[in-house]
């Protein structure tokens, strides 16, 4: 596969770089799911930090093929990352570079592709991986709010601002929740298609409104009574419910109605 190659050339280019001390590989490399359409997940570990400057981020990413273009995962909560695509072949290649006491704190543990000094080692076996699971106290304080913000936003007629609100939805709360109820990773919506119940997958899918206000009042119905399921099946006792605020809000969904 193109990913692999190109990491083992990356391994050797990076041999050589005399302030780089190892290299690693995480995302699907690690399942042993890597097919064509795979991203490669790369962290590049150096014993200075080069995360704070831009220009030592590129140039080391200059160094391992045909780049394309290069930049910073802020978007995404996270600059140490440079989002990179390659040409010949086209590929997309994510290098997070860490500093050796930056890797204690990890959601997986990466394979080793490069260890000059047994850093890498020594960090991975001295510490966990932990990958944050949903806050649920911080989804059902936020969550009825929300509801009402779509609802106003219905009511007004700005349907494509309510269509995003599901796509918010369902990237922020069902995808993490219907992926622990399936004992999975909750990584947002990705792979729902093939790691969930086909009853979860449908339950996921009646969240896509169409663009009416009939379909997106639905929709929300919909996703308030998958929220409620959810609330029962996974939520652990001493969550506080906002019952209150849960009836004032369904009260008013009903006068849009």
């Amino acid at each position: 596969m193109i990913q692999q190659e190109f990491a083992l050339r990356a391994k050797g280019i990076l041999e050589q770089e005399p302030d780089v001390t190892g290299l690693a590989v995480g995302g699907s490399w690690l399942s042993d799911e890597i097919d064509e359409f795979s991203d490669l997940d790369l962290i590049l570990v150096t014993h200075d930090k080069v995360a704070n400057d831009k220009e030592k981020m590129m140039a080391y990413a200059s160094k391992l093929g045909p780049l394309l273009n290069g930049f910073t995962g802020e978007h995404v909560g996270e600059p140490r990352l440079l989002i990179c695509l390659y040409d010949r072949p086209l590929l997309h290649v994510d290098i997070k570079f860490l500093t050796p006491d930056e890797l204690n704190h990890r959601v997986e543990t990466p394979h080793i592709l490069l260890d000059k000094e047994a850093k890498l080692k020594e960090a991975f076996e001295s510490s966990e991986a932990h990958f944050p699971l949903p806050d649920y106290q911080w989804i059902e304080d936020r969550f009825w709010t929300w509801v009402h913000y779509a609802t106003t936003k219905i009511g007004r007629g700005e349907y494509m601002e309510a269509t995003d609100f599901f796509a918010f939805m369902r990237m922020v709360i069902f995808g993490p929740l219907l992926h622990v109820k399936n004992g999975n990773l909750p990584r947002g919506v990705r792979k729902a298609e093939t790691e969930l119940q086909p009853s979860d997958f449908n339950s996921l899918k009646s969240t896509l409104p169409e663009y009416s206000k009939t379909s997106l009042l639905s929709t929300l119905r919909h996703t308030i009574r998958l929220y409620q399921d959810l609330r029962i099946s996974l939520f652990p006792e001493g969550i506080t419910l906002r019952k209150e605020t849960e009836e004032k809000v369904l009260a008013y969904l009903n006068t849009i109605n």
